[in-house]
C-alpha cells in the first residue's frame, strides 16, 4: 500500500473524500509553490499517499475510478493530482491517450503537468511522438508545456532524432511555465546531447530569457562538464 495506510484507507472509502487524507503542514508548505491555484483549492495531501491512493483505487474500485474520471473539472488541486496518478495505471496506450486528451485542458499548475506520465507512453515512442509534437502546438498553456515533457521525457535518449531540437526552440511563447519547460528541455539536451544541442546556444536561437534560463539550469546539472559550463557562461546574453 506504500504511502497509504490502512486506517487511511479506510477513512476514505467511508467518506469518500480526499479531505480525510490531509496535512495542514503540508498544505501551508506546497500552496506558495502552485501560485495558479487559489489556496482554498488545495487541501494538502502529500503526493506519495496520493500515488498509493491511486493504486489500490484503481486495484479495487475501478467503477469509482470511472465514475471521478469522467466528473471534470475537479475542484480541489489533490483531485487533480489523483485523476493524474490514475491515468498512469492504465496499461493500454490508446485508452491512457484518451484519458490524457480529455483531462490536459482541465490542467491549471505546473506540479499538476509535471507529475505524470504514463509509463504505456514510454513503450510506444513512435505512437507517442507525432501526438506530443501537436500538444507543443495548444494555445493553453499546459497542454503545450506537457507536450515539451513528453519530449524532454522521451525522445533525448535512445529514441532521440535531431529534429526535436529544432522544433521546441521554435516555440516562440510569452507564458512563463511554457518559457520554462523549453529551458528545461534545452538544459536536459545539453546533458544528454551536447553536440546537438550546444549550436542553438552558440547561434542564440532561444529568445533572450529562456537561453539564459536553460544556461542556468546547465551550469546547474552535475551532468555537465566543467568545460562545458565555461564555455556556457560565456555564452550569458544580456538582457
Amino acid at each position: 500500500m506504500g504511502n497509504l495506510s490502512s486506517a487511511q484507507w479506510d477513512c476514505f472509502i467511508r467518506d469518500k473524500s480526499l479531505r480525510v487524507l490531509q496535512d495542514p503542514a503540508y498544505r501551508a508548505f506546497i500552496t506558495p509553490l502552485i501560485p495558479t491555484v487559489e489556496p482554498e483549492r488545495v487541501l494538502g495531501v502529500r503526493t506519495p499517499t496520493l500515488r498509493a491512493l491511486a493504486r489500490r483505487l484503481w486495484r479495487e474500485e475501478q467503477n469509482w475510478c470511472a465514475q471521478f474520471m469522467a466528473e471534470l473539472p475537479h475542484f480541489y488541486f489533490e483531485e487533480n493530482m489523483l485523476h493524474a496518478f490514475l491515468i498512469e495505471q492504465e496499461k493500454d496506450f490508446h485508452t491512457a491517450l484518451a484519458y490524457t486528451q480529455a483531462f490536459l485542458s482541465h490542467i491549471d499548475n505546473w506540479a499538476t503537468c509535471d507529475s505524470f506520465s504514463p509509463p504505456v507512453f514510454k513503450k510506444n515512442p513512435e505512437a507517442l511522438y507525432p501526438i506530443a509534437l501537436a500538444w507543443t502546438q495548444s494555445p493553453h498553456e499546459y497542454t503545450a508545456r506537457y507536450g515539451i515533457g513528453m519530449l524532454m521525457k522521451h525522445f533525448l535518449d535512445k529514441h532521440f532524432r535531431p529534429k526535436v531540437l529544432a522544433h521546441v526552440a521554435a516555440i516562440q511563447r510569452e507564458e512563463y511555465y511554457i518559457r520554462m519547460m523549453v529551458a528545461w528541455f534545452f538544459a536536459e539536451a545539453l546533458a544528454k546531447q551536447l553536440d546537438n544541442a550546444l549550436p542553438y546556444l552558440q547561434s542564440h536561437q532561444l529568445e533572450t530569457w529562456t537561453h539564459n534560463k536553460a544556461i542556468q539550469k546547465a551550469i546547474d546539472s552535475r551532468r555537465i562538464s566543467p568545460a562545458t559550463k565555461a564555455e556556457l557562461r560565456a555564452l550569458r546574453r544580456k538582457q
